[in-house]
Formats: C-alpha cells, sequence, structure tokens
C-alpha cells in the first residue's frame, strides 16, 4: 500500500533541542530567583539532579506527563523553602510559563523547512513527540494536520499509544504511515511494533547499534528525506 502519512518525532529530529532547552532553564531559574527567594540558590546541578529524582520517586504518576512533573517539581521546591501552598502552587505555574516560554523558541535545521514544504505537498503530516513542544508554536505549524504529546495521551513512546492515535487520526493503515526520528528505541522500534515504516534521523552519522532491528530507511542530512520517503513508495 502507497504512504499517505508520515509522522515526525520534534526534539533533534526537527531541531537540536538543547540550546531551547538550556534558555528555558535558566528562564525558569531566573524566575524563582527574583520571586521565590531560597527556593534554587542552594541547589548546584547535582543536588537540583537528586531532587527532582525524590520528586519523581513519590509521584510515579506522572513519568509520561513531563509538564505535570515539572510544575510538582517547582512546587516542591517552593515549599521547601517555607512559601505557603498557595503561593507554592502560583508560582510553579509561573515559573513553569517562563520554561515554556523559551522551550518554544527552538530553531529548526536549516533544511528542515523546505523539507515539510516539500512532503506535505504529497502526504499528511503529524507530531509524535515525548517532550512537552507544541509544534504549533514553531514555524513548522503550518504544514502540520495532527500531534500528540506523550503527556496528553498518558504513554512515551516506544509505548504503542501514539502510534495509534496516529492511525485513529488518519483512518490510515499502519503500512501507510512511515514514522521518522532520531531515536533507534522510542522511534524506530516502537513504531516498527505497530506495523509503520520507519526512517532513522542520524544527523550526528553514528553506528546503528541495535542487533535485533533496524529502521528501513536511514538519512544522514533532512534533505535526504524525500528521497528516502520516495523509495519506501516504491519510486525511484
Amino acid at each position: 500500500m502507497p504512504l499517505r502519512v508520515i509522522t515526525f518525532d520534534l526534539d533533534n529530529t526537527l531541531w537540536d533541542v538543547e540550546p531551547a532547552l538550556l534558555r528555558a532553564e535558566q528562564a525558569q531559574r531566573d524566575w524563582l530567583l527574583q520571586h521565590r527567594p531560597g527556593s534554587i540558590e542552594h541547589h548546584d546541578h547535582d543536588s537540583l539532579w537528586e531532587f527532582k529524582k525524590r520528586v519523581w520517586k513519590q509521584h510515579p504518576e506522572l513519568v509520561h506527563h513531563v509538564s505535570q512533573m515539572r510544575i510538582r517539581t517547582l512546587f516542591e521546591l517552593q515549599r521547601a523553602a517555607g512559601f505557603s501552598v498557595a503561593e507554592s502552587e502560583a508560582g510553579a505555574r509561573a515559573a513553569f510559563a517562563a520554561f515554556l516560554e523559551e522551550r518554544h523558541k527552538v530553531e529548526l535545521y536549516a533544511e528542515a523547512l523546505d523539507v515539510l514544504q516539500t512532503l506535505a505537498k504529497t502526504y499528511r503530516l503529524g507530531a509524535l513527540t515525548n517532550g512537552n513542544a507544541d509544534i504549533y508554536k514553531t514555524d513548522a505549524a503550518e504544514y502540520f494536520d495532527f500531534a500528540f504529546l506523550a503527556e496528553e495521551i498518558g504513554a512515551s513512546k516506544p509505548a504503542p499509544d501514539m502510534f495509534h492515535a496516529a492511525l485513529a487520526a488518519t483512518g490510515a493503515a499502519a503500512e501507510e504511515i512511515v514514522h521518522v526520528g532520531d531515536n533507534p528505541e522510542h522511534d524506530i522500534l516502537g513504531a516498527q511494533r505497530v506495523g509503520l515504516r520507519t526512517v532513522w534521523v542520524n544527523l550526528a552519522g553514528d553506528a546503528w547499534q541495535p542487533e535485533s532491528y533496524r529502521a528501513d530507511e536511514e538519512v544522514t542530512a533532512l534533505r535526504d528525506l524525500p528521497a528516502a520517503i520516495a523509495r519506501l513508495n516504491g519510486k525511484p
């Protein structure tokens, strides 16, 4: 069956997420320093990481809800500093808003928009992400027909839930969808288990590690993605 739908992972597939995350973390920290003194100053990277892990262990129900987990961590930081429940709840929401504003200021890879524009002429495009990036708040918004976040679905890739959501949203058969992503386990294995075809975005030129499965196609530059999709569609 010919391909009709392409689903994309986002972070490190269409953009390098690290710069945006660093800015977002700094914006969040700056808000706490200004508005909730005593909540963050005494934490270095390691102690903050240990604090986060304690919160994660206390709230396993939030494991697939990255936004809610961050908000909970911000709440607990403020409570530990002596702020009231009301102050901590309001502060957690405000600090997270500062984080999220910078989180969405991603810079797409140089070839991404041209590639998406080309593919959108033939295929329906969707986004499937374990993170909390909203594709509709980026420069690529106009090319996407649908998007699902793990925290909305309640399960992260490689679990099948987001892939099943894409099937339901499009009415396509599994073999009519190709999933494009950078993570061998989350993107490639997860999609293949549901019957989707796959393209591994390997911009770093890494060696493939898993021995039990491989992506149907691999690209080391996004400009090569339309050709890879065409090959999967049986076109030269």
